[in-house]
């Protein structure tokens, strides 16, 4: 019995993080950082993916504010989840990202990366936080 994989996005106006699972989908890693310049753009590239790795579902981070509700960032992160499915046809789901960024540097400093090398890691090390729990949630 075949497995799809996972991917997960972190999804931002300048880069674009992305994870995926191995073909059990028991491990998200960090796949790469995408250069955003443009929703379509970004749109193609990921249906590419989708198509090369098999991917049957995503996990799309979600800055919801502080207090859990949806704020401006949040709509268009919406905005192109839902556009991403409907291009793609792949269901995605929103993952609450408030702090995988921060937890992402706090993993980065622990592992001994030096500061400029974080910057072009943080995206998809944070798009590996997303979808391990959004694995995790499944798994229940």
């Amino acid at each position: 019995m075949q497995k799809h994989r996972k991917m997960g996005i972190d999804y931002g106006d300048k880069r674009i993080g992305i994870a995926m699972t191995d073909a059990l989908c028991i491990i998200s890693s960090p796949f790469e950082v995408y250069k955003n310049i443009g929703q379509d753009d970004a749109i193609s590239h990921i249906i590419k993916l989708i198509k090369e790795y098999d991917i049957d579902e995503i996990a799309l981070g979600m800055p919801f504010n502080m207090d859990g509700t949806i704020g401006e960032r949040a709509k268009l992160h919406q905005e192109f989840g839902e556009k991403l499915h409907e291009l793609s046809g792949v269901n995605v789901v929103y993952i609450d990202e408030r702090l995988t960024s921060a937890e992402a540097e706090e993993i980065l400093i622990s592992s001994g990366v030096r500061r400029e090398k974080r910057k072009e890691l943080i995206d998809k090390i944070s798009a590996q936080i997303i979808l391990q729990t959004f694995i995790e949630n499944k798994r229940g």
